[in-house]
Order: C-alpha cells, then structure tokens, then sequence
C-alpha cells in the first residue's frame, strides 16, 4: 500500500501545472454545487420565515356543521343547518388553557374573524376583520414594528388598517370611517394606526379591532371563531394540530394546509437545484475521467516496464484509482472551502433596506454531501483509466 500510494503521489506531482488545473475545476464544481445548494436551502428557509412569521402556526375553529339525516326510510329527509348565528368556540377559555400548555407553544390568542364593509363618502370596500385580545396585537404578526403612522393601540375600541386600505379610502390616524359588519350592525371607529406588512393581501385586506369592539359587530357576545396559536417550531405544527384536535374536538389546520402553494414552490426549487447539483457532478466526473485517460496513455511506457518486471494489473490499476481519490478528496476539501468563504461573503452583502441582497444560508451547502460524492465520483471516474492502464500489454507498450 505505501508503494502504491508513493506511485500515485509521484504521478500527480510529476505535472505540477496539469494536477493544479484538475484540481482546481473540480474544486470550482464543488463550489457550484455548494452555492447552488447554500442558496436554495436558503430560499426555502426566508419563504418559510417570511410566511410563518405573519400568520398562525395551527387554528383551532368549530368542526364543520353537517346536515342530519332524520329519517332512516328510502326519502331523503335531513334536518337544515342554520346559519343565521355563526360557528363559534363557546368554551375558549378551557381551550386556551389547554394550548398554552402544551410543549413548544409560544402563544395563544382568541380571536374573532368576521367581513364588513367599510364606508368613507362614497367609497366602500370590503375587509376582513380581525377582533383581537389588545394585549396580543402582536402574537400572530409583529404589527406594531410595521407601523408607518400611529399606534397599535386597540384598547380604545380603535382601528388597525393597512397601508394599501388607508389610500384607497383615503384615511388618515384619528379619523372615522364607518364600519358595516356581515351581520348587519354598523359603527363610525376612528382610526388608531396604519401598518405596512408588505403583503398586499395584509395592507388591502385586513382591519384588527379589540375583541371587545368586534363582538356586538359580529354578534358573538361570549364565543370566539378562531383560536390562533404560534408555535417555537412551525414545522411542528402538524404534530400540534392533531394533539389539540383530538384533545378539544375542534378543528385544527396547521399552516402547510393552508399554505401548499408554498411547499410546492419549495419542492420545485429543491428538484432544480439537484438537476444542477447533477450537472456538477458530472462535469467533475468527465474532468477526472479524461485527465487520468490522458495520462495512462501518455505513461503507457512506464506502465509496460512496471508490468514487465511483475507488477500485477491491479496494482497498476490502483494506482489510478488512488489518483482520482487523491483528486477528488484535495479538490472537495478545497472547494468546500471555498464554497462556505464565498457563501458567507454573499450572506453578508445587504441591500437598501437591511436585509442580505441573496437570501443564502451558508450552514445549509450540504458540506459533507458534496464531500462524500466527490470523493465517490472521482474513485468511479478513475476506473475506466485504471482498467485502460492495467490493460497494457507490456511487450507493445516497451517497443513503442
């Protein structure tokens, strides 16, 4: 094994420039196949934050209400269902109880979801209402640290608008407009505050009251439609949502359900970056492959003496073998390198308004995958070289 691997070092130091450029492509594939992975990850890991962080990691609401059959003969009969008064969780505060203390909840928070119009003029517009706990603003989105005008203050009985509703209705902090709910019951709400969350469903879309303004509006004086949790992991959600569902017998819907555009998305970026990771791959394996074929060709000579003294195929064809794994396991650590320096670099470089202008994640390059398959790309790209070289027959090779 030690003469071996003399004969290996001696043949990839015998061309300093040659073995300096194959390392170095092969290390420059490495480095694209971590940016590519690094981003990627990355991508997936901000779409993900970005959405978690401004919604509910699991609801809890009424199980659906299904019409019951009152008669078991062949004519269908089956009792309406009304909906003149809405689903609501009459026992919410048991409930809320309940989630808060179940591990890996990070708050809880009632609230009462409804649709109204709101009226300025002659303008009118339809919103979605969210009544929430004054003290709790917070707990789903962070609105108060979006706030452009105002205050996130609901205690009042105020009004919480986004940005895109306050230009269309031309609304302004402390003035009114008048709120006509789904129910009927209508009431002139100043205006407390004016967000900009950057989701223009948010700033177009959603008003916030205090729960307590929002139950005569909705006609909902003890219940609650909507029990909103935020978890420590949102990717525990599912395991949540199926401890409280079977806990309360309300409905709960983690944030995948809801949001499966997302997780398509993402699984779309994940099968490209493989197909480019792919690439990679490849373009290492023929770079290793053609170099070594090169040099069992140009060293047919030596390989013919070698073998003319009784230096057996296999050891001629370890040799080369050892060279591509020499090669591979340099150019991976190399480029490994490489591939985190520029990562952590790009990570670094920040755009206009704070944020990293690549949405990279350099603790996501899959370091020890590139590694592992470099390595076992370049041993397999060395075996058609090795089976060439250990092919030579030693009489043709010494005569040429």
């Amino acid at each position: 094994m030690l003469f071996l691997s003399k004969v290996a070092l001696r043949y990839l130091t015998s061309n300093i420039i040659q073995t300096t450029l194959l390392i170095s492509g092969v290390a420059l594939s490495v480095v694209v196949f971590v940016f590519i992975t690094a981003l990627i990850n990355g991508l997936a890991l901000y779409l993900t934050a970005e959405v978690t962080s401004k919604i509910a990691h699991v609801e809890l609401e009424p199980p659906n209400t299904v019409s019951r059959v009152l008669t078991d003969n062949d004519r269908f009969v089956a009792a309406p269902v009304s909906t003149f008064r809405r689903k609501q969780i009459r026992n919410w505060q048991q409930v809320l109880e309940l989630a808060e203390k179940m591990p890996g909840v990070k708050t809880v928070s009632p609230t009462i979801d409804g649709n109204a119009f709101l009226t300025r003029g002659e303008a009118v517009l339809p919103v979605a209402v969210q009544g929430v706990s004054p003290d709790k603003i917070d707990a789903m989105a962070d609105l108060s640290s979006n706030l452009i005008a105002g205050n996130a203050d609901l205690s009042a009985g105020g009004l919480l608008v986004g940005v895109e509703l306050a230009e269309e209705l031309n609304l302004a902090v402390g003035g009114p407009v008048l709120m006509r709910s789904e129910r009927g019951a209508e009431r002139l709400i100043p205006i407390t505050g004016i967000f900009k969350s950057g989701v223009s469903s948010l700033d177009r879309r959603v008003a916030y009251i205090s729960i307590g303004a929002a139950r005569p509006l909705f006609d909902l004086p003890n219940g609650v439609t909507t029990i909103s949790i935020k978890l420590d992991d949102p990717d525990e959600a599912p395991r949540v949502a199926k401890a409280l569902q079977d806990a309360t017998g309300l409905k709960a819907t983690p944030w995948q359900e809801k949001n499966k555009t997302l997780e398509e998305a993402t699984d779309a970026q994940g099968r490209t970056g493989v197909f480019i990771q792919s690439f990679a791959m490849i373009a290492i394996i023929i770079s290793i492959s053609s170099a070594l074929l090169l040099s069992s060709y140009r060293r047919r000579a030596e390989i013919g003496i070698m073998r003319a003294v009784g230096i057996s195929r296999r050891f001629v064809a370890g040799v080369f073998v050892l060279q591509g794994i020499l090669i591979g396991g340099i150019s991976a650590l190399l480029g490994a390198g490489l591939g985190y320096q520029l990562c952590v670099t790009l990570a670094s470089i920040q755009g206009a308004n704070g944020r990293p202008s690549l949405p990279i994640a350099p603790s996501e390059g899959g370091y020890a995958l590139v590694i592992t398959l470099t390595i076992i790309g370049a041993a397999l790209a060395a075996v058609l070289p090795a089976r060439a070289a250990a092919a030579v027959d030693p009489v043709d090779a010494i005569q040429q």
